[in-house]
């Protein structure tokens, strides 16, 4: 598959998505056998998909004969040492190996040692490092003609932390760090890029364009190059706004005049030697190197270090510690101007490392145990930092803090490509994640308050906005509710309705419709990609973040911590509907802030119509003027009434019963405290319909 893909410059080289691609595939190709060795490709992946998906049932019966074997050896032991026949014979179902071993993870039929939490680490190396030199193919012994491409495939090894009863595995955050410590002993690049299990490679060239930034003259600072996400399957309105264009197209572009766009969590290439917790290189008080054949020290990227810190910092492995000033050299910016003082001359990389033996491969599968980050700094100032449900923006903000700065790489085409959720509670419960991270590192001491002085002003103000955008629900919810409350009393939002109040309100009016189209005329984002994230920007509001604020405030205070659990109700009938997701309707609490509000408003806007239409003389200027503001707040919730309807309205009746008790008893409430002017109550808690 590689080496076809360099003769034919295939794009993207994820194999589904490429033989998914609608269009004609010979577009562009210029070699006469393009079809040829296509068609095979095809066949051999086509072959190769049944043998992995038959492998779970191949397994099994492999598993049950390997079994039985071992039954069978036991009950002819229990034989010839004359033990009792009726005794049960208890052998362990096991999950085997090919070989005839067992396998070393999580079994099928789970048990100790051999569970999902409860395993050694396992490391396998499956393709060797390449040859420094290309490596061509043949004509011959192939079935394809590879006889003028390089046939050479990178490292490849497959990786399992130990995980064992009663250690925090930290997660994502502890995996990317283990991965980190295995990737230094074995290959040690320089450079480290982060994808989600959901993404993919779509432009071959968009790592090399990454380390351009990176080996560029002025590039030594940069520790990470974000890429912007782009998501696949996504419906055509995007309706839940997942595309999140505004952000990526507008806020991180913005960022990138700053101090660097924030690290999103996938789409990221890294600078080793910034994982580590290092400052940024200061090449006057670095002296330079003599001979590019001296072996390398930590001393030659910071002379104030102590090397017998290291061990407390990185773990007691030798290799690890040996490793750190080889990858800070590499990732070196190329001297080739006299302009470049810290740098490294073209061509004097390290020399190929020594074959991997079993020696290294013990000392890669050490790093990964459960136990060696015991008394270290990994996760708290090495590696991905743990306690957030957000380890990638606090991963980010730690090494803008210490000095770094970072790029946002927008590549001609898309860099990577991924799914996103387009069900409405799926999507809500992702909001909800990010938005609880958000207010924990609020309350913890990675608030952009307590940030050093190398963390830029505005560059700091943008991660004060990450920690405190939650809380902004608490006054969209008192917008969302108090126009529509005072539509239900016959008042309005102001006092008195006068010539001042509708010039400030012109005014603000104004400057927000000039803000979001400069906003949208310089980012490039589409006028209707915007108004869909406005929209999300209320249902989330109004759902998402209100609970992350209560969750976090209640984990802080009181240290309780609640769930929201989600309940599928009913699914779309076309299985084959690739959205068919989004239609489906799942239950879940996050959902009952919006429905009430939008009940609301719509119940203050019957009452008030009914009160202009009954009343002697009709307020038409003021029923518009309130019904207004009720209007607005339904038309940011359309797309959240789309999702409930689900496709064919099933929405659970329980769900507007609910629903529209909470909103009439609200209603009531409101009126009896504040009731409609010039029609007095009739004793206390009374109120009068028009």
């Amino acid at each position: 598959w590689v080496p076809f893909c360099r003769k034919h410059d295939i794009e993207p080289r994820n194999p589904e998505a490429y033989f998914a691609l609608k269009g004609d595939p010979t577009k562009n190709k210029k070699r006469s056998d393009f079809v040829k060795d296509r068609r095979r490709v095809k066949r051999e992946y086509d072959e190769f998909k049944v043998r992995i998906n038959g492998l779970p049932d191949s397994i099994r019966r492999r598993s049950d004969a390997f079994n039985a074997r071992e039954e069978m050896k036991q009950l002819k032991h229990m034989k010839e040492s004359g033990a009792d026949p009726a005794e049960i014979i208890k052998v362990q179902k096991a999950t085997w190996m090919a070989d005839g071993t067992h396998w070393p993870g999580t079994w099928a039929s789970p048990s100790r040692d051999h569970a999902k939490g409860d395993h050694p680490g396992i490391l396998q190396v499956m393709l060797k490092p390449p040859s420094s030199d290309p490596l061509m193919g043949g004509g011959e012994e192939s079935f394809l003609d590879f006889s003028d491409v390089d046939i050479r495939l990178p490292m490849f090894v497959y990786v399992s932390r130990e995980k064992r009863p009663g250690y925090d595995h930290n997660k994502k955050a502890g995996a990317m760090n283990a991965l980190v410590r295995a990737s230094a002993i074995l290959s040690n690049g320089a450079f480290i890029l982060n994808l989600d299990c959901d993404h993919y490679i779509y432009n071959c060239l968009a790592v090399r364009e990454g380390m351009c930034f990176m080996m560029d003259r002025g590039g030594e600072d940069i520790c990470y190059i974000q890429f912007p996400q782009r998501f696949e399957g996504i419906d055509p309105s995007d309706r839940y706004a997942n595309h999140n264009t505004v952000f990526f197209d507008g806020n991180m572009r913005a960022l990138d005049g700053l101090q660097g766009p924030m690290y999103v969590g996938t789409g990221c290439m890294f600078r080793r030697f910034a994982l580590y917790g290092f400052n940024p290189a200061e090449p006057d008080k670095i002296p330079q190197k003599g001979a590019e054949a001296q072996a390398l020290k930590a001393s030659d990227f910071d002379p104030d270090l102590d090397v017998n810190l290291l061990p407390k910092r990185f773990g007691n492995s030798t290799m690890l510690a040996e490793s750190i000033p080889i990858a800070e050299f590499q990732g070196r910016p190329i001297a080739d101007h006299p302009a470049v003082k810290f740098g490294r001359p073209p061509g004097a990389l390290r020399a190929p490392r020594e074959p991997l033996d079993a020696t290294t491969v013990a000392e890669a599968v050490s790093v990964i145990s459960c136990w060696y980050e015991d008394k270290t700094e990994w996760g708290d100032r090495v590696g991905w930092i743990y306690g957030s449900v957000t380890e990638d923006v606090v991963t980010g903000y730690r090494m803008h803090n210490r000095g770094w700065r970072s790029v946002y790489c927008i590549t001609k085409r898309d860099a990577f490509r991924g799914s996103a959720p387009i069900n409405l509670t799926d999507r809500l419960h992702q909001v909800l994640r990010w938005a609880t991270g958000s207010v924990e590192i609020f309350f913890s001491g990675n608030n952009a308050f307590l940030a050093s002085r190398k963390l830029k002003v505005l560059q700091r103000l943008a991660y004060l906005n990450v920690g405190i955008y939650p809380f902004t629900s608490l006054f969209l919810i008192v917008y969302c509710f108090l126009p529509a409350l005072s539509l239900i009393s016959g008042q309005f939002i102001v006092q008195n309705l006068n010539v001042a109040f509708l010039i400030f309100l012109l005014t603000i009016t104004v400057c927000l419709i000039g803000l979001a189209l400069l906003e949208v005329k310089w980012s490039g984002v589409a006028l209707e990609d915007w108004w869909r994230n406005e929209q999300f920007w209320l249902i989330s509001g109004t759902s998402a973040h209100l609970a992350a604020v209560v969750q976090g405030l209640l984990k802080v205070i009181a240290g309780i911590e609640i769930s929201f659990t989600l309940t599928s109700k009913s699914a779309g009938e076309d299985v084959d509907d690739i959205y068919a997701d989004l239609y489906l309707v799942k239950w879940t609490s996050l959902m009952i802030p919006p429905i009430v509000i939008g009940m609301i408003n719509i119940i203050a806007i019957v009452i008030a119509f009914s009160r202009a239409v009954f009343a002697t003389v009709p307020e038409w200027g003021k029923f518009i003027g309130g019904a207004f503001f009720a209007f607005w707040v339904l038309a940011h919730l359309y797309p959240f009434a789309k999702g409930l309807m689900g496709r064919g309205r099933k929405t659970p009746t329980i769900v507007f019963v609910w629903s529209g008790l909470i909103a009439i008893t609200l209603s009531l409430l409101w009126v009896a405290i504040n009731p409609q002017q010039g029609n007095p109550v009739q004793g206390i808690g009374g109120f009068q319909f028009p």
